[in-house]
Parts: C-alpha cells; structure tokens; sequence
C-alpha cells in the first residue's frame, strides 16, 4: 500500500498550509476561518459604533411606594431607596420616549428618573442599544467558544468587539482596568483564587480528598452508579445555588468520581444541573427578595406588597419545570435510567468507563493537574477529618449567616473553613512549609479558571452596556396572543441569559416587562384566571433564565462547574447542552398546555 504524502493528508483534513518561501514558515491562524471570523465582526462593530447612533430606551419599573417618618421609599435587592422630595410628571421627564427619539450619538444628561403616571409611581433607568448589532460581542465571543474550544481567547474576542462597538478603543484603561477595578472582580479573586485555591490546596496537601472518598466507598459506593447518585444528592443538599453550591459540590465529590472512573463531563453536569435549578425549587435563599422588587405591577392586588410578591414566588414554584425537569433529570442520569442521553455524552461515559480517561483526547481541563495528585508529607496520616471539619464550617457559616441576615456570607465561610484546615493540618504535624506549598499549588490550580471568571465579567458588563438585552426584550413589545407568551419569554430569557452569561440580570432586564405584559394581556383577553396565567409566565422567565445561565459559556456558574469538577469547559457546554435542551422542551409544552386548559 502506497503510503501518502503528509501534506496531501492535510489538505485532506482541512489543514492546508501555505508556504511562503525558504525559512519564512507561514502563520498558520492567518489562514484558520476563527481568525477570519474574529476579523470581520470586529470590522463589523467598528462601522456600527461609527455611523449608527444607538436607540435610547428607558426601562419603566412601577415601584412599589412605602411611606416612614423619614419619607418616600421603596425596596430594591433587599435594601431601602429613598425617593426625592419632588416627583415630576412623567411628560416632562428627559426620559419620556417622545425625548429620547431627539437623541442621537449623545444622550440625556441623566440615568435615572421617578416619576408619576397616573397613580403610578415610575422608576425610569436609561438604557441604549444598537438594534441587533447590540448582540455582536455576545455573537463573538459563543461562536469563537465552539470553534476553538478556547474560552480565554473567545472571551477576549467578545471584549473587544464589545468596546469597538461603543468606541473604547483604549482596551486597557478604558475596558479592563475598570472592569478588573471592580467589586465584583475583587471579590471573585478573593474568593475563588485566594480562598477557594488555597482550601484545595491545603485539602490536597492533606489528603483530605482521598480519606473522604476512602470513606463513602467503604460505607455507600460501590460503583459509578452510586458515586454519582452522591453527586446528585450533594447538590440537593447544598441548595444555596449558583456558585456555592456549585464550588462545594463539585469540589467535595470530584475524588471519589475520579476514583470510580466517572469522565470529567458526566459529572459536570450532574454538578450545573442541580445548582440553580435545586435553587429556584428550594428558595430559601437570596432569590425571592431580589426577585420581588421587579414583579410589582399596579393593579394586581396579589402583588401589592413585598410579602405578596415574595409568596406569589413561592406558590409559583411547582410551574417552574424547566427546573424540576433539570433536577429529575440528573437523578435519572445517576442511576443511568434516563430515556435519552446525547452522542457525546455517551461516548464521555464510554470512554471513562472502558479506558479510565477522564477527559477527552486534546482536552483542556480548567482544573490543574497538581491538584489531582496527592502529596502527602510521608509523617503525615490523613483522616475524613481533615475533610469534614473544614466543610462542617464552611456550610455551618453559610447557613448561619444566610438565617441571620437573610444573605449567606460566602467569603466569611471559606475563610473560616481555609482556616480551620490549616490550623488543623499544623496541629497534627505539618510543617508550615509544607503547608505553604499546599496554598502555593492550589493557587495555581485555579488561576486559569479564575481568569476566566474575570473575563466573563468584563464581557457581562460589555454586552450590558451594548444593550443586546435591552433590545430582545423590545422585541415582545408588541400584542401576543395569550397562549405564546410563556414560550416567547422562555425563548427570549434564555438568549438573553445564554449571551450575557447571568440569570440574575436577565431578571433585571426582562421580568419589568414581562409582568406587566403578562397582566395586560390577561385583563384584554379575558382570562379566567388571571393569577394563575401570571405564574405560569413567571415560571418562564425564571426558568429560561436559568437554562441560559447554566448552558452559556461566559456564565460564572459554567466555568465554575468546569474548574471544580476538572472538566474542559466546552466539553461541558457541549455534552450538558442537549440534556437541558429536552428539560426546556418539555417544559415549553407543560406551560402552553396548562396555559390553554387552565387559564
């Protein structure tokens, strides 16, 4: 058989190189289509910010107005704002929509307004977007994400597309600096590069991942099966959602899946698949109190104070089947009884099972390799101890600080649980050398993961300013029929929430409109039960924000189940994105269906 030119089997595959001469070797990324594709949206967002004036909107937000010795107020994300003295008539707002069609590059003076309309009070929030040229960073930085299955890079694409776009073209100082300067920055080093790398570090100095998996496979596990219904049942039991949840269970259950041959994306998502979700069944959390203040619509009595608002979350809670199927799915999934799983996930859990590799072949696993070996000084003797000490305290204090004052102090939890390992490890005959080097390691484990993190904050913040949820949310702006308004705004917040990486803003952004939208569509239409209706499109909103966070790979809660479980982020996306798919699916059709029979 007559061998082939090497060069001829990569044409054949695609990789065509072209030489430029004796010693000059050609760049091959001049000529791969990512680069192409980078090099015309980021033409494309330079025009746009150039010659297209952006669409100045205002959010309209009927607050719900509290009176006190003190004044006016309202309450906002669990924290009182005080309303001025002097409350205008809404025609005379510089926010008015009739004022904002005079504005072109340059807009009004203001970003905030609260007027009276009617009996109304307003809140009004500027806002400016680019029509659908608003949604290029996003665009950029999803679409480079599958091409390279390099986040790093796709999200810097994004960031600079997104600051072309608005004319900041000083990347450093006017993007970056300020973006990196942030509270939200800062604490995500504080505690997913100092605090969460160095309890990792210390656990692995300790051996603590090991004696703990040691432990459930003498007492529960006797396979993968089992090992990953312990996932599962761990993310039922850290129910605080979102990156807690998500950083405790999959740090806690990593070793003993890693122990019983369970690929990297399996557990990956069984970890995502219960952290919101579970969160939003579960809500005895930060959810309803920040979710409340933007549900208030004048008119609906069952919404007319905060606690009515905070109990319609609630008995709205059985609607929300996006999440209650994500839930039942991966308990399926565990006992490897659900009805469909997707090619890639099935090739993963083959692939783990016949060959004991955890990750795909030229996979790039966000979690550092050091953190997966043990190092044990030779003097020392790890116990479960060393594992649930550190952990005890750590979901004590988040428990503990959630009931006394309505929010869990994250960082007090895995300050106090970094401390206890350490004084722990030292007491029992570490050196503070070696313990140094557990901290050292761990940092490193984590330092591209956080990276990412931070990234995907600065490309959050962009796509904000860029308005791209601004302008989907106007799309619905116009009459519906009543029975397509829960799947158009499941459709709706998952765009928004998949390209913008936050299911918490995409509630900011579109539960405003949705509510009253949903009501006024309930009074036209003469609904029976108009109450009801409401939940189920709240249900939506809540659900497809969810689904879009947890699927997006520019969210903090995907990259986070990627670092802690060990897994290629993409891999992740990639394997998780079907399985949730068929969740929002059934779920669209149990909304439109009870929609049409109930309402």
């Amino acid at each position: 058989m007559q061998n082939k030119d090497p060069r001829a089997q990569d044409q054949d595959r695609g990789m065509i190189e072209i030489d430029p001469g004796p010693g000059k070797p050609f760049p091959k990324f001049l000529v791969s289509p990512p680069f192409w594709i980078f090099a015309i949206l980021l033409m494309v967002s330079f025009m746009v910010g150039q010659k297209v004036p952006p669409t100045w909107t205002a959010d309209r937000i009927t607050i719900d107005v509290q009176q006190d010795d003190a004044g006016q107020f309202y309450i906002y994300q669990g924290k009182r704002k005080d309303l001025p003295a002097e409350i205008s008539n809404y025609q005379a707002s510089p926010l008015h929509p009739q004022q904002l069609k005079t504005y072109s590059h340059s807009g009004p003076a203001i970003e905030e307004d609260y007027v009276r309309s009617g009996e109304d009070v307003l809140w009004l929030r500027l806002k400016r977007h680019w029509g659908a040229w608003s949604l290029l960073p996003a665009i950029t930085a999803v679409m480079l994400c599958w091409l390279t299955k390099e986040p790093i890079t796709a999200l810097l694409g994004g960031i600079i597309t997104g600051a072309f776009l608005l004319g900041q073209y000083d990347l450093t100082e006017e993007v970056l600096v300020p973006s990196l300067a942030s509270q939200p920055a800062a604490q995500i080093l504080l505690l997913y590069l100092v605090l969460l790398g160095s309890l990792m570090g210390v656990w692995s100095r300790m051996g603590a991942p090991r004696a703990f998996a040691e432990l459930m496979t003498r007492l529960f596990v006797r396979g993968p099966r089992s090992a990953r219904l312990v996932a599962w049942f761990l993310g039922i039991v850290f129910f605080q959602g979102g990156t807690v949840s998500t950083v405790l269970v999959g740090t806690t259950v990593k070793p003993l899946a890693d122990k019983e041959n369970i690929s990297h994306e399996e557990l990956s998502y069984i970890v995502d698949s219960t952290a919101s979700p579970i969160a939003s069944l579960i809500a005895f959390n930060a959810w309803p109190g920040y979710v409340q203040a933007f549900i208030f619509v004048s008119g609906a009595g069952f919404l007319a104070t905060e606690a009515d608002r905070v109990a319609f979350f609630f008995k709205s809670i059985p609607l929300h089947f996006y999440s209650i199927f994500a839930v039942l799915g991966t308990f399926l999934f565990a006992l490897d009884l659900m009805p469909w799983v997707s090619k890639n996930m099935r090739e993963a859990i083959t692939r783990a099972r016949t060959t004991g590799q955890l990750d795909a072949p030229g996979s790039s696993p966000l979690s550092a390799k050091e953190l997966e070996i043990s190092n044990v000084p030779g003097h020392y003797r790890p116990h479960v101890v060393d594992f649930f000490l550190p952990l005890g305290i750590l979901i004590s204090m988040s428990i503990g600080t959630f009931i006394s004052s309505g929010s869990p102090n994250v960082r007090w939890a895995f300050g106090a649980a970094l401390l206890s390992a350490c004084g722990l490890a030292v007491l029992k005959g570490m050196s503070l050398s070696e313990l140094m080097d557990g901290i050292s390691t761990g940092l490193k484990g984590v330092v591209m993961g956080t990276l990412i993190l931070l990234l995907a904050i600065t490309i959050g913040g962009i796509s904000k300013a860029t308005g791209g949820g601004n302008y989907l949310v106007e799309l619905l702006g116009t009459a519906l029929p009543f029975w397509s308004l829960p799947v158009l705004l499941l459709i709706l917040t998952i765009i928004i929430a998949f390209s913008t990486g936050t299911s918490w803003g995409t509630y900011a952004v579109s539960l405003p409109l949705a509510m009253p939208l949903a009501w006024a569509i309930a009074q036209s239409q003469g609904l029976s039960h108009p109450m009801l209706y409401m939940m189920i499109c709240f249900s939506a909103v809540i659900d497809g924000s969810v689904f879009g966070d947890q699927c997006s790979p520019i969210s903090d809660t995907t990259v986070l189940s990627s670092m802690c479980t060990g897994c290629d982020l993409m891999d992740h996306v990639r394997t998780q994105l079907p399985q949730a798919s068929m969740a929002a699916g059934l779920a669209a059709v149990l909304w439109t269906a009870a929609t049409l029979v109930f309402a």
